[in-house]
């Protein structure tokens, strides 16, 4: 086989699927006590339903698709609402159109529109523009956050919201609580060949292999926890960590931070606890076993595949699917 082309500089990881976004937030109008009766009436107020880490999608083309975003119902916004922001470019919703996130129980709970589906944020991330990904994104996390803490770590009562759903007061003690992100690093490492090490987890089904990651220590530095994680789970040392990128992964709460680093080449022994297999791949090697079949690489909303696709010097080449084109 032919080694793909490189180009002479690497760019570093643009806008990966799941950071982006054309959400303002609004902080500042969170803290507003009467914010959900201000905007209720509002004719361009739309409400994002979730249910599960799903959410109402449209298909509008062949690998396209958008948001059901509703107009609030008879009863209003529902308990617990949660302000995701004012919209700043249009998609499935006006340029300036408030968003409020409302979780049901159940799909059938919500009410139900023509033509759309329930789907999770994985298997539309790539179809969804950036408005749409970047609302997504953000009450997938946020909507994981309030079904995971609804006590208060301290006392254990239960706790209300506050600030437009993103504080979580204890009516006892006084004490706020915000939502959790969990910085994680992930590295693609090379070797002096240019050679990637790429490792399958142990909880992995299948044969399935991605870039080293691992979740940062308290008082730990970035680049700290790219040399240790690496050192853990595949026994190499590496140097020079560079950062290339993020993107948030609210499955249920992450923030990955991507990496490239540099080693000697030696050869990788997996820990044999998160790591069953480390080893290393040419471009040649990675290529033949893909188009085998004998192992999998991570899909394309991954910071793990874009900074595999990174090294390689484009998008790693994949079988079609059968019935697929």
């Amino acid at each position: 086989m032919t080694t793909p082309p490189r180009t002479a500089e690497t760019p570093q990881l643009g806008a990966l699927p799941l950071a982006r976004g054309a959400v303002d937030r609004g902080s500042e109008r969170r803290v507003a006590e009467d914010l959900f009766g201000t905007i209720l009436d509002l004719p361009s107020t739309r409400v994002m339903y979730i249910s599960g880490g799903k959410t109402l999608i449209r298909d509008t083309g062949s690998n396209t698709s958008e948001l059901v975003l509703q107009r609030p119902g008879p009863g209003g916004f529902g308990s617990n609402p949660v302000y995701l922001g004012r919209t700043l470019e249009a998609g499935s919703a006006a340029i300036g159109a408030d968003i409020v996130m409302v979780t049901v129980p159940e799909p059938e709970t919500a009410p139900a529109v023509e033509g759309a589906r329930w789907a999770g944020l994985r298997e539309v991330a790539t179809t969804l523009g950036a408005l749409d990904a970047g609302l997504f994104v953000e009450a997938c996390a946020v909507s994981n956050w309030h079904a995971t803490h609804t006590h208060c770590p301290r006392c254990g009562a239960p706790t209300e919201l506050e600030q437009g759903g993103w504080v979580r007061r204890c009516p006892e003690d006084g004490s706020q609580h915000f939502p959790r992100t969990d910085p994680a690093i992930i590295v693609a490492i090379t070797d002096p060949q240019d050679r990637i090490l790429l490792g399958s987890a142990a909880a992995w089904p299948g044969n399935r292999y991605s870039t080293l990651a691992g979740f940062v220590e308290p008082g730990e530095s970035l680049e700290a926890a790219v040399i240790r994680e690496v050192a853990e789970e595949a026994n190499v040392v590496v140097r020079n960590p560079q950062y290339l990128g993020s993107q948030p992964w609210p499955f249920p709460c992450s923030l990955m931070l991507g990496f490239c680093a540099e080693a000697d080449g030696t050869e990788p022994q997996a820990d044999g606890i998160e790591m069953s297999d480390v080893r290393w791949f040419t471009r040649t090697e990675l290529t033949d076993a893909v188009a085998a079949g004998e192992l999998t690489i991570p899909s394309s909303i991954s910071i793990a595949r874009n900074l595999i696709d990174r090294w390689y010097g484009g998008p790693v080449p994949e079988p079609v699917p059968a019935g697929g084109k």
